[in-house]
């Protein structure tokens, strides 16, 4: 019987006609160890039991493995074999062009432009955990346990309706949870026809775009800002205009440009993301006379309020004025878990029927059981106890990694005073170049987001966001030193 190392390779040899064999069989095998296909320690065939199942020559295979051995990519070990080495040689990202099946050319040169565009702007990391990824909470302090026995509980007497699909825009317990929790903690005036359940920030955001926007109509969006936010925007057609951002937050412009006035203004008033500034009282006053004037949303992004460690809580925009023209946004994934896939609209009154009717009809909402669980949650108490709690610890990983800065760069390097959130902006000088430092820090376990790369225009300014949140105690001083060792490096090059 043939190995599964021997029928990729024959497959990829098909696909293969030019030059001799040996050479073939030496970019199949390379190519295959570049990509994972053959992973690194993985223990090779002898060359006479691969040249049978193959059937060509000894030597034919013994040529290939020879080339391989020499260029760095397999190591011999006396007695036992022929095996992928675990570190790749220099310069082993100038791989060869892997022929592709027609049917794969085909399907990558059929992607929109849009969709084209939207891969080359793609910012979402492969990397989700560990020291310094901004924007995760420490999923490993959620109270599992606790959320168990509530699943077990609704679940021994759960209703038909629950298994099949959301047709009032999310659970109508979650609703009324959200309409009493967001009235005490954020000032919210709500009631719970005006909110719709959506599986995260951007399928609320693109809900707006497809049903509030056409193709060509403009949004504006902080300078810098979430390339997330703008990649659901720009794939739904909406021309994205960057305003700048100041100390108070985004900072309309005074004289009205000649072009068309925004259809939505999306903004993070109460901690912009990423440079951490609070929008002032006259800033939000100004904010909603132009939306009114304009006619356009104003959509509140307020992904991390809960988390501010001084001071009293920051009132939503939404709050500000009766019947304002305000969108507001929050979401579950920065206090409780990212996978849980739960955020939440409070839409205008004038909009929410028409925008539920929407969503059943794009999305076919549902986790019902998982949203029932959550408003039991919040209504016995235990999200605002499991809030204070994650406060605390915030609160004492960000002081712990402001002290390393400042001891490190000194002041200069710690411009971010919001004192909130789940990360923090360490400033860097012009000359450094931050997206190659990420870069660097990455390749030694620590994964940081350049700020240069959250801003469309230029200038940008240069820095790193650091998040404390999903870092031990212990961890984050080595963590941060071997960040200190990259930047040091770098600066000697």
């Amino acid at each position: 019987m043939r190995s599964l190392l021997t029928d990729f390779l024959l497959s990829q040899l098909s696909a293969r006609t030019d030059g001799p064999l040996h050479r073939r069989l030496y970019d199949c095998i390379r190519l295959a160890i570049l990509d994972g296909g053959i992973r690194s320690g993985s223990r090779l065939p002898p060359t006479r039991d691969l040249a049978k199942e193959l059937s060509c020559s000894r030597n034919t295979v013994s040529a290939a493995y020879d080339q391989l051995l020499a260029e760095g990519y397999l190591f011999t070990r006396a007695g036992s074999g022929t095996f992928v080495t675990d570190h790749m040689p220099d310069g082993f990202m100038a791989t060869v062009e892997p022929v592709l099946p027609d049917c794969s050319r085909r399907a990558i040169e059929a992607f929109s432009g849009r969709g084209a565009r939207l891969l080359t702007q793609a910012g979402a990391s492969p990397h989700q955990w560990g020291a310094f990824i901004p924007g995760v909470p420490d999923v490993s302090s959620f109270p599992h346990s606790l959320w168990r026995r509530i699943h077990s509980r609704l679940i021994r007497r759960i209703k038909p309706d629950y298994l099949t699909y959301s047709r009032m825009g999310g659970s109508p317990e979650l609703q009324q949870a959200l309409v009493d929790y967001l009235r005490v903690a954020r000032s919210v005036n709500c009631v719970a026809e005006q909110i719709i359940i959506t599986e995260g920030t951007h399928q609320a955001i693109d809900l707006l775009a497809k049903m509030l926007c056409n193709d060509g109509d403009s949004a504006w969006i902080e300078e810098p800002s979430y390339w997330g936010i703008r990649n659901v925007l720009a794939i739904n057609g909406v021309e994205i205009i960057p305003i700048a951002v100041d100390n108070n937050g985004l900072f309309p412009p005074t004289n009205r440009p000649e072009t068309p006035p925004p259809r939505l203004i999306c903004v993070t008033p109460s901690h912009q993301y990423p440079t951490g500034a609070v929008m002032g009282l006259q800033r939000r006053q100004l904010l909603l006379s132009l939306a009114q004037e304009c006619g356009a949303w104003v959509v509140e992004d307020d992904y991390d309020s809960e988390f501010r460690f001084s001071g009293n809580p920051i009132p939503a925009l939404q709050s500000l004025v009766p019947g304002a023209p305000v969108i507001y946004i929050g979401t579950f994934s920065k206090t409780l878990y990212p996978g849980l896939r739960i955020s939440y609209m409070v839409l205008p009154l004038a909009l929410a029927g028409e925008m539920r009717r929407a969503h059943s009809e794009l999305y076919r909402g549902g986790h019902w059981i998982t949203q029932l669980v959550l408003a039991q949650f919040i209504a016995e108490g235990h999200y605002a106890s499991h809030i204070r709690r994650m406060r605390l610890l915030y609160g004492k990983r960000r002081s712990a990694l402001s002290r390393l800065i400042l001891r490190e760069l000194g002041p200069d390097a710690l411009r971010d005073d919001s004192n909130a959130g789940l990360h923090l902006v360490m400033s860097l000088p012009d000359e450094v170049d931050d997206v190659a430092l990420a870069r660097s820090a990455g390749e030694h376990g620590i994964y940081v987001r350049p700020l240069s790369s959250y801003y469309l225009t230029a200038p940008s300014k240069k820095g790193l966001l650091l998040g404390y949140a999903c870092v031990e105690d212990d961890a984050i001083e080595p963590a941060f030193m071997v960040l200190m060792r990259c930047l040091a490096q770098q600066r000697q090059q």
